[in-house]
Formats: C-alpha cells, sequence, structure tokens
C-alpha cells in the first residue's frame, strides 16, 4: 500500500524535473517594460525581451577573508582610520552643538511653562467657546511634555559622550 504513494511522489518529481529542463532549454529573457522596469521571463514573447546567455547570469563568488579580518564598505574597501585628534575634535564639536540644543530646549521651556501658568493660561480673545480653551491648554500640556523629554534625551546623549 506505501509503494504506490512512492511512485506518486517519485512521477510528481519526475514531473517537475522535466518541466524544469524544459524551461531551461527554452531560455531566459530579460524584458524592459516602458516605464523602465526589468522582468525575467522563460517567454520571449513580448516585445522589448531579449535572450540571456547562460553563461551571463553568474553568482558572485564568496571572500575568502572573514568580515573579522577586515572591515570593509558595500564596495569592498577598508574603512578609513581617523587620526586621534581629529576624532577628539568632532567629539569636541558634537558635545558643543547638543549643550548648544539642551540650552535652546530648555529656553523654550521656560517660556511654555511661563505662558501654561500651572495649568490656567490666559484665554485668548478667540477662544470664547470652553472647548477650544481647553484644546490649547492641553496642546500646551503636551508641548512641555515633549520639551522634557527631548531635554531628558539631550542629556542622556551627553552623558554618553562624557
Amino acid at each position: 500500500m506505501v509503494l504506490p504513494m512512492k511512485s506518486s511522489v517519485c512521477n510528481t518529481f519526475v514531473l517537475l524535473c522535466a518541466f524544469s529542463i524544459q524551461a531551461h532549454a527554452q531560455g531566459v529573457y530579460l524584458c524592459s517594460h516602458p516605464n523602465g522596469t526589468r522582468e525575467y521571463r522563460n517567454t520571449g514573447d513580448t516585445r522589448g525581451c531579449r535572450k540571456l546567455e547562460l553563461e551571463s547570469i553568474s553568482t558572485i563568488p564568496s571572500s575568502s577573508t572573514s568580515p573579522s579580518q577586515t572591515k570593509s564598505d558595500a564596495a569592498g574597501t577598508p574603512f578609513p582610520k581617523i587620526e586621534s585628534q581629529v576624532q577628539k575634535r568632532r567629539d569636541q564639536d558634537r558635545m558643543q552643538i547638543l549643550l548648544d540644543e539642551v540650552r535652546t530646549e530648555e529656553g523654550k521651556l521656560a517660556e511654555l511653562k511661563k505662558e501654561f501658568q500651572n495649568g490656567e493660561p490666559e484665554r485668548l480673545g478667540s477662544e470664547r467657546n470652553y472647548a477650544k480653551y481647553q484644546d490649547r491648554v492641553a496642546m500646551m500640556k503636551e508641548e512641555i511634555q515633549r520639551t522634557e523629554k527631548n531635554i531628558e534625551a539631550l542629556r542622556r546623549e551627553i552623558s554618553q559622550l562624557k
């Protein structure tokens, strides 16, 4: 009883192999569409298709060196070395930029808190509707929280540089 099942599996395998041999015999076509896209097909029945030679289809050989032996970028060239003085100057510039950003954010936070007045900012003339006033207060509260999170993130970044 098991034998017919095995033979059907074998028959299916033989059919698949025959189909792949037939497709291989037909060739591979590279079809370019008017919009610039490319498509690989096993038939070249449409306009803009050309048959590829099997020798032109190749794989990229792997390198014999391991990634741990040499660091390189996508093109295979080694990463450039940076002198320690140059790196220190870059780190100092980065630190200064982060400190400037923290000062800017702290100034913004002080202005927001001053305008917010502990959750009771002055009503504007355009806010006759109390719901508009509440929406503005909620937006101000969110902006204060966002600015505080920005300051925390900048300080974390600065602490990692030291």
